[in-house]
């Protein structure tokens, strides 16, 4: 029990004594740059209805498609070790098989190219 009171209170000090460095060695600096309500490229005095490319859109569903790909196939090292591992691994190839498919499919339709 003294140990864990001994770490609780050594954590709850470095943790003041960072966060007090962090106060008092900051450089507070505040530039028009970073005051300006948009800080995302886009001017703030030009229009706001200026176009933009629906291609960023749909690269980032892309990514958050293949992003999702990953997710699914994060517990399959464990998958391995069950007592019926080919079941598992013929549904993986065919969750990489489908989504290589799609792939090459967007790629043939020039959803990847950011130019037109």
């Amino acid at each position: 029990m003294n140990m864990v009171m001994f770490m609780i209170i050594m954590s709850a000090t470095l943790s003041i004594i960072l966060t007090l460095l962090n106060y008092w060695l900051a450089q507070m600096n505040p530039e028009s740059e970073k005051l300006s309500p948009y800080e995302c490229g886009f001017d703030p005095l030009g229009s706001a209805r200026l176009p933009f490319s629906i291609r960023f859109f749909l690269v980032a569903i892309l990514f958050l498609l293949f992003d999702l790909e990953i997710a699914l196939l994060l517990p399959l090292p464990w998958a391995t070790q069950l007592q019926t591992p080919t079941t598992t691994l013929t549904l993986t190839c065919a969750l990489i098989m489908l989504l290589t498919l799609g792939l090459i499919y967007e790629w043939a339709q020039g959803g990847l190219e950011w130019a037109e």
